[in-house]
């Protein structure tokens, strides 16, 4: 019946029919070969949407290290050995630790590290840690170590890994020790909470702000449309640095941390919604004359039905994009802001607060390892833009398929 009254019909019930004909996308990303282009007729948009992300490697594969990265800052008192302030006095500056499993006999061990002892170099008259290779002291994991309130719910105090009698034998640092004898990692994954979700907040609220001012600048037209073009010029007009800067030393010294950090995400927000406002402008340029909104003008839909029902809908993985592609600009920008004084401050820990240890020379130069907080940086906002670029190209699905 099926296929008499439409021969192209897929044969969804038939099980000898191509994963091609049944649409089926799991199947049809297991088939081998080039899609030809009547072979994708039965899959709806948002499956070749899928198809064409998913074989981006690049962007697969960025979008599960973010997920990853996320997820670690989700669970970082766990993750974490030691609490973000927690100071070893004995071992400011510990260089980033050496993790063995092969002792000096040749015989194979459980992960473990030898025990650190402080000798002064004559030559330099600074501290060096030299291992004793006589104690070894194996790594535990799911230890007891500093309490914790695990999202403000649950008291806590197991750690992944950590090591016996950390202040004598030296902490395990991954990633070296700050002037305060601070664990690097550690404190990096604290930061990763506030500046990357500093990211998703702003452009959130930038979303909201784009979608609106630049639907009402492409639907009316007119007045209203000059109104916003010319305030979208004035604010792109202004050096963003500079602009950044005076609008955060506007915010009072005395605001608590909490207070500062929703003020620069709307600061950062109310900075970025304008390249998003232009894109969605043009969008409902080129559709407020097209056949379906017609059609709903003329059945009686109001504006506010036609924005958010048939126009916002048709762009919005060009949207999607967009705001993707806006996240790493808000977690610079935040990086920024903590990095020159004029945002958040210690004892709030971000990766921009975590730079300042880094402004001078001569730090990195003697300890190199305080920059592995930018090195977050640079990792998180490259795996944004490969994701943004795999979306932007999956937004033409048909395009070498």
């Amino acid at each position: 019946m099926t296929s008499a009254a439409n021969p192209r019909a897929p044969a969804a019930h038939d099980a000898t029919a191509s994963p091609y004909e049944r649409g089926n996308l799991s199947d049809l990303l297991e088939a081998e070969g080039t899609i030809s282009e009547s072979r994708t007729q039965f899959l709806t948009p948002r499956q070749l949407m899928l198809l064409r992300f998913r074989r981006n490697k690049m962007a697969v594969f960025s979008l599960w290290f973010l997920a990853f990265l996320y997820l670690s800052a989700l669970f970082a008192p766990v993750i974490s050995p030691y609490d973000k302030t927690h100071r070893f006095n004995k071992h400011l500056y510990l260089p980033p630790r050496d993790i063995h499993i092969r002792a000096d006999d040749g015989s194979w061990r459980r992960p473990f590290v030898y025990a650190v002892t402080i000798e002064t170099n004559k030559e330099t008259f600074t501290r060096d840690f030299v291992e004793d290779r006589t104690q070894q002291y194996p790594i535990q994991f799911f230890v007891k170590g500093d309490p914790y309130k695990l999202w403000g719910l649950f008291r806590m105090d197991w750690h992944l890994y950590g090591v016996e009698n950390a202040e004598e034998i030296g902490p395990v640092f991954l990633m070296g020790g700050d002037k305060f004898g601070r664990d690097i990692f550690g404190r990096a994954l604290y930061g990763a909470r506030i500046s990357l979700t500093i990211g998703l907040v702003g452009v959130s609220i930038a979303l909201v702000i784009g979608l609106v001012l630049g639907g009402l600048s492409g639907l009316y037209g007119g007045l209203v449309d000059n109104l916003i073009q010319r305030l979208i010029e004035f604010i792109r007009s202004i050096p963003t640095i500079p602009l950044w800067m005076g609008l955060a030393a506007a915010m009072p010294a005395d605001w608590p941390q909490l207070r500062v950090y929703f003020g620069i995400t709307i600061i950062l927000s109310l900075l970025a919604w304008t390249t998003l406002a232009r894109v969605v402008r043009g969008k409902f340029l080129s559709l407020r004359n097209e056949d379906f909104v017609l059609a709903a003008q003329s059945a009686g839909a109001n504006q506010w039905y036609l924005i958010w029902q048939h126009l916002v809908p048709s762009f919005m993985s060009y949207v999607l994009v967009d705001i993707t592609l806006a996240i790493p600009g808000m977690i610079i920008g935040e990086t920024a802001l903590s990095f020159l004084g004029l945002g958040l401050v210690s004892p709030t820990v971000s990766w921009g607060v975590m730079l300042k240890d880094a402004q001078q020379v001569v730090e990195i130069a003697i300890h190199p390892w305080v920059l592995w907080p930018a090195m977050f940086v640079v990792v998180t906002v490259l795996a944004l833009n490969f994701i943004g670029d795999g979306l932007r190209d999956a937004a033409d699905p048909y395009a070498d398929l």
